[in-house]
């Protein structure tokens, strides 16, 4: 098992066939009255985020405590950042107090590999920037797998803001090295050039919503981040909706068995109408349940399954 996790490109199919393993074993967990397991007690797990965060970071802290670990949860807001304190002189007061694990989001892409020379225990990147996020390409990966009993062969659409989207790019990575076949759907202004090339060879791109669903047996929809956007990137949201925006009749459009994801939060009304996002058809409520088996499973093999 690697020591750290730090982008989808860090996996092979035997690791993250591994992961996703370990992840059913935990999921059974989680139906049993007493959800704990002794695995890492006497272990500590710290969360640091910099950037708001309701989904992840609680999620990995439901995981870090289903497994017996000690949890310090560390926000920029109130701490010695706000005074200005570096990355570096946090992650060195971290390592101080012993951390076995640090779980970090940040603005900066980027920050989790410098954060990982720093300290002697497993760095999870938990989103960079506009760079990655493995952990939630893994969920995503182990609800396709769940729903549809495979992944190799698999046609999955990534549509919408692929240029502001980490969870994109660490999908493209893990999906094709796990034998999926990704296209990327999206305005021009929002994927950007090469992308495709530059991540994994075989994957595609494409500017109709509408060719692509027929073929796709998943539909995973990004939110547009108008946070990160500085410039107007397509004329406006009713536009946008319109032309990749997914609704009732597009929903209609797709394979029977098709699936359809989201990592949240969502724009309800923007890429995904209420209609689709409620339906039976939609896997965003159990991608958060999974979240957390995921996530037992990546800390456990980085601090307790393999290591010792």
């Amino acid at each position: 098992m690697i020591r750290h996790l730090l982008s989808g490109a860090d996996l092979d199919a035997e690791t993250a066939t591994q992961i996703l393993d370990t992840a059913a074993e935990m999921a059974a967990v989680a139906g049993r009255e007493v959800k704990k397991l002794p695995a890492l007690r006497g272990r500590t797990v710290v969360n640091l985020f910099y950037e708001d965060s309701t989904r992840t970071r609680i999620s990995f802290e439901a995981a870090a405590k289903r497994l017996s670990a000690d949890v310090i949860n560390f926000s920029a807001k109130g701490s010695s950042v706000a005074k200005g304190e570096s990355l570096k002189d946090t992650a060195l007061t971290l390592q101080a107090m012993g951390a076995d694990a640090v779980v970090v989001r940040h603005p900066a892409s980027g920050a989790p590999h410098r954060l990982a020379d720093w300290v002697d225990g497993s760095v999870v990147n938990a989103g960079d920037g506009t760079h990655e996020h493995p952990t939630q390409a893994l969920l995503d990966a182990y609800t396709m797998r769940s729903r549809l009993g495979r992944l190799a062969g698999l046609s999955v659409a990534v549509v919408g803001d692929v240029l502001h989207s980490r969870v994109a790019r660490s999908n493209v990575l893990l999906l094709s090295t796990l034998g999926a076949k990704v296209t990327l759907v999206g305005p021009p202004t929002l994927i950007p050039v090469d992308i495709a090339a530059a991540l994994a060879p075989g994957t595609d791109v494409c500017y109709d919503l509408d060719a692509m669903l027929p073929s796709s047996d998943v539909v995973m929809m990004l939110r547009v981040q108008r946070e990160r956007m500085n410039d107007s990137y397509f004329p406006s949201a009713r536009e946008y909706a319109r032309r990749y925006g997914l609704d009732g009749p597009r929903m209609g459009r797709l394979p029977e068995h098709a699936i359809v994801m989201h990592p949240g939060p969502m724009n309800r009304g923007m890429e995904i109408t209420p209609e689709v996002a409620d339906s039976p058809r939609s896997t965003i409520v159990e991608q958060v349940a999974n979240g957390v088996s995921v996530r037992m499973a990546v800390l456990y093999l980085l601090l307790g399954g393999n290591n010792r």
